[in-house]
Parts: C-alpha cells; sequence; structure tokens
C-alpha cells in the first residue's frame, strides 16, 4: 500500500505540472482527492491493512493528500493570479481619453414647482410639514367643517378603505392636526400627494397638492392677498396679475379663487386661456370660525387664512402642458423640454 501512495501522488504531481487552466486542475482534484477518487479508495481499504500497520498507512495518506492539495493550491493560485491579469489587461481603461458624451437628466415639472413653492413660502416665513397619506374621516372632513351628508363630499368622489378611513382628498387634514396641538401663531405649508377617483385630460385619481396656513390675531383678507400675490409673482413673474373671485369653501369664510393673468400671452388672450387672458390657479379665504374652534383655538382672538393648489395645474399653466396625463408618461421628449 505504500508503494500504491508514492504511485498515486507522483501521478498527481506530475498532473499538476501539465496543468493549462481552472478546468485541468478541476479535474485533477476530483480524480485524486474526490468521493471515488484513488485517494479515497485507498481510505477505504484500510479496513484490510492488519491492525498494527494502520497508524502508519494513514499518516502516509494524510501526507499524500497534504501534497497534493499544496500543489494545486500553489497552481490554483497561479492560474487566478494570471486571469485576473489578463482581465486587467484586457479591461483598464485610459484615463487620459475624453470622456464620452453622456446625457443629462432634468427635473421633473411637478418637482420643479413643487420647489420653486416652498421656497418661496419659506421665505416667507412657513414651516414646512407633511401628513400620512391614509386619513381618517374625521380630520380628512369632519374637522374642516364638512360632516357626513355635506355637498362638498360631493365634489370629492373618495377612495375610502374602510367606513372611517380614506386615502386623503388634500393636505388639509394637517392643518387640523397642527391646530390640534400648536397655540397660534401658526404658519406652515402642507405639501404632497392626494388621491380622488376623478380622470380626464386635467384631472388625475393621484395628484400633488400644496396647502398653506396662517393662524394669528388680527389676520385679515388684506394678509391673504399680499402673500398670494407676493407667491405668484415668484412663480410666475414680475409681470403676473393677480385676480380674486368670490367663491365657497366650507372650511373657509370668505372663500375666495385666484386667477393669473395668463404667462403664455401676458393677459392679452389666447389658446391656453381661452381668450379669457387669466387662468384659475387656486382657491383660498378666511378660515372659517367653526374650523377654528373644531380645533381648540379661540375665534374670538384669532382668526387665519388658508390656500390650497394643485401642483399638477400650476405646473400646466407655468410650460402650457396641454394634457396633465403628459406629466405621467414618462415620454423622454417631453422631459426633455425641462432642461
Amino acid at each position: 500500500m505504500e508503494k500504491q501512495l508514492n504511485e498515486i501522488k507522483v501521478e498527481a504531481l506530475q498532473a499538476i505540472e501539465t496543468v493549462k487552466d481552472a478546468r485541468d486542475l478541476s479535474e485533477i482534484k476530483v480524480k485524486f482527492l474526490g468521493k471515488a477518487g484513488l485517494l479515497t479508495s485507498i481510505l477505504r481499504g484500510m479496513k484490510d491493512v492488519p491492525a498494527e500497520d494502520r497508524p502508519k498507512i494513514g499518516n502516509l495518506v494524510n501526507q499524500t493528500r497534504a501534497e497534493i492539495e499544496d500543489a494545486i493550491a500553489k497552481v490554483q493560485s497561479e492560474i487566478e493570479e494570471k486571469e485576473l491579469a489578463n482581465k486587467l489587461a484586457s479591461e483598464k481603461v485610459d484615463i487620459t481619453e475624453p470622456a464620452k458624451d453622456f446625457k443629462k437628466g432634468a427635473l421633473h415639472p411637478i418637482t420643479i414647482v413643487f420647489n420653486k413653492l416652498i421656497d418661496a413660502c419659506k421665505d416667507m416665513g412657513f414651516e414646512v410639514v407633511q401628513g400620512p397619506e391614509v386619513e381618517s374621516d374625521f380630520y380628512n372632513f369632519e374637522q374642516l367643517n364638512i360632516p357626513k351628508n355635506h355637498p362638498a363630499r360631493d365634489m370629492q368622489d373618495s377612495f375610502y378603505i374602510t367606513e372611517g378611513t380614506l386615502l386623503r382628498t388634500h393636505t388639509s387634514p394637517m392643518q387640523a392636526r397642527v391646530m390640534e396641538k400648536t397655540e397660534p401663531p401658526i404658519k406652515i405649508v402642507v405639501p404632497g400627494r392626494v388621491y380622488r377617483n376623478d380622470s380626464d385630460s386635467t384631472h388625475s385619481p393621484v395628484f400633488h397638492q400644496m396647502e398653506g396656513l396662517v393662524v394669528d390675531e388680527n389676520v385679515s383678507m388684506v394678509d391673504l392677498k399680499t402673500m398670494l400675490n407676493t407667491l405668484m409673482i415668484r412663480l410666475y413673474g414680475e409681470n403676473t396679475k393677480v385676480r380674486f373671485r368670490p367663491s365657497y369653501f366650507p372650511f373657509t369664510e370668505p372663500s375666495v379663487e385666484v386667477d393669473v393673468s395668463c404667462p403664455n400671452c401676458d393677459g392679452k388672450g389666447c389658446k391656453t386661456c381661452k381668450g379669457t387672458g387669466y387662468l384659475e390657479i387656486l382657491g383660498a379665504g378666511i378660515v372659517n370660525p367653526k374650523v377654528l374652534e373644531n380645533c381648540g383655538i379661540d375665534s374670538t382672538k384669532y382668526s387665519g387664512f388658508a390656500f390650497g393648489m394643485g401642483i399638477e395645474r400650476t405646473a400646466m399653466v407655468k410650460y402650457a402642458i396641454p394634457d396633465l396625463r403628459t406629466m405621467y408618461k414618462n415620454d423622454v421628449r417631453f422631459l426633455k423640454q425641462m432642461k
């Protein structure tokens, strides 16, 4: 058996010396050290070796295995180094070469408008707050003076999850939440995603809004108009004219619709503004005293104003986008224009 072990070792070492690649080395490993390999067959024959010779033969087997494994490891290391060198040579990059042209992306129009509005509001002292998109009926409607069976609920076809839980239809619930926990003065804007069951060229079931709230002593419509004039000029340019029209919202009283002079024709009249020279942008008003009282604020001492706008609508006006759905298609041709 000693002679047989020596022959196996010599044969293995000679085979290892002729190895050309990792595949050859793997075959040698299987032939000599595998489960059905030559060295393993020697170990299975140990039962036939006299008991007094087994320690000696066992040591020889282990020694032979160790020598073969060391030889395999050495060659394997050499093969890996050679493969790495070849890979580095074939994949090397000349950093002195001029860079290839690459296409630059651009911010989405919704993101651009959000950033402009938030930056403008921050400059005027507003704090940005955010809230849950899955909202309770209580905060989405009732705390805002929209009780059950109120006609205003018909204007907002909502996505209900349970009887008392829905996807928020506006970001106004955060106004109520903040008023409940914060003593005036309050000055916040609430940007975010909202949901209504509506879909056409000017409506989407998922869209974005930014709403604002100011509560303090002696807040009036003059403060609201001054603030919105400043905000619209920041958004649409110095020549922008702002127009206020009476309207109705259950959470503000009095309420107004706010129009801006069409930025595409400077108020002269065009296809975008349907010849009127103005475009409706947002709703606003003085916070209804009932909403203040619902949130634990003394309406005899404090007053406030609130406003809200759809970001998609604002972006459509600013960039003369005819179809709201274009902003959700990720058409590269459209996105390139935002540069």
